[in-house]
C-alpha cells in the first residue's frame, strides 16, 4: 500500500475529507495521511479508538512518535491525557489502549535508529513552553536529522518564512492556516517537501500548529512496523 508516498511532492488531508478505516482490532479506526507498506508499514495516520479498545502489546522495531489529540491515550500502566508527545525509541513496546477513548496523531518507523530515550511531554504545562523569534514554542524533540516543536502563530503570521531544506511536515490544532484561498482547520495535515515554504499565515484566530522540519530528505526506514 503507498499513501502519498512520492516525498518530492506536497501532500495534504482536510478534516473534511478524512477517511476512517478500520484497523484489525475492533474499536480502532485510522486516517492514513501517508504510508509505504501494508499492515506493517511505515506509516503516517490519525488513530481513534473507541472507549474500551485496544491494541495487543506489541514492538516498533522503528520506534513510534504519538501526539494525544483528544481523550486519554494508555499505553500498559501509563496514562496520557490529550497535550501529552510521546517518543518511543527502536526496539521499545507496549500495549496501546484507551478507556474513555481517544484521538492520537501518530508517526510509526520515523525515529532514527541510534535514539535510546523514550520522551514525554506534557505541552499543556507552560513551563513546556518558551518565546523563540517573537513567538511561542514548545520543543518537544531535536537531533540532526529533525526538529519537532509545537508552535503558536500570530494572527497574518508566516509559518515559515524560508523554504526549508530537507522538507516540513505540520497539523493544525488550533485556529487555523491560510494559504492563499485554501484554509486549513484544525486537524487538517500538510507535508511539504524538500526546499518548499509556501506562504501559508495563521488566521485571524491565530493558530496552534505541530511543526515537524528537516525529515523529508529521506525517508527513515523501509521494514514494515505494527501499528
Amino acid at each position: 500500500m503507498r499513501i502519498n508516498a512520492d516525498f518530492s511532492r506536497r501532500a495534504s488531508l482536510a478534516p473534511e475529507d478524512h477517511g476512517w478505516v478500520k484497523s484489525p482490532q475492533n474499536g480502532v479506526e485510522r486516517v492514513m495521511l501517508d504510508r509505504i507498506g501494508e499492515e506493517r508499514a511505515r506509516a503516517t495516520s490519525l488513530v481513534r479508538y473507541a472507549p474500551n479498545s485496544y491494541f495487543p502489546h506489541h514492538l516498533h522495531p522503528g520506534g513510534e512518535e504519538i501526539l494525544v489529540l483528544s481523550g486519554t491515550f494508555s499505553a500498559d500502566d501509563t496514562h496520557y491525557p490529550a497535550g501529552w508527545y510521546v517518543r518511543n525509541p527502536p526496539a521499545s513496546g507496549h500495549r496501546p489502549y484507551s478507556d474513555e477513548g481517544a484521538v492520537i496523531f501518530v508517526k510509526l518507523r520515523q525515529v532514527s535508529p541510534g535514539e535510546t530515550q523514550h520522551v514525554a511531554i506534557d505541552t499543556h504545562d507552560g513551563a513546556n513552553w518558551q518565546r523563540q523569534h517573537n513567538r511561542d514554542v514548545c520543543p518537544l524533540f531535536s537531533d540532526d536529522v529533525e526538529q519537532v516543536s509545537l508552535q503558536r502563530i500570530e494572527a497574518g503570521e508566516l509559518l515559515l518564512d524560508t523554504p526549508v531544506p530537507n522538507g516540513a511536515e505540520l497539523l493544525v490544532l488550533a485556529g487555523e492556516l491560510i494559504e492563499d484561498s485554501q484554509v486549513y482547520q484544525r486537524w487538517s495535515w500538510l507535508r511539504l517537501p524538500v526546499g518548499e515554504c509556501g506562504h501559508i499565515s495563521a488566521g485571524a484566530a491565530g493558530a496552534t500548529v505541530y511543526l515537524k522540519t528537516g525529515h523529508l530528505s529521506q525517508v527513515i526506514g523501509d521494514k514494515p512496523d505494527d501499528t
